[in-house]
């Protein structure tokens, strides 16, 4: 937050700066955002064996 909304600004008051803030959050969190993830199911399971355990049914 502090780099994206107010690095190298000066803010007057706690009252503006509540108001800056909370335009920037809401503003972020109504943007979508994706994921890009870096490999595939499989290859999570061999490399992180222990996050995503085999189950056998």
């Amino acid at each position: 937050m502090t780099a994206q909304c107010v690095s190298g600004r000066r803010i007057g008051s706690e009252e503006q700066l509540r108001e800056e803030t909370t335009a920037w959050y809401e503003d972020i969190n109504s943007t979508q955002r994706g994921v890009d993830w870096q490999m595939k199911l499989d290859d999570a399971r061999i490399k992180l064996n222990s996050v995503y355990p085999k189950i056998k049914l």
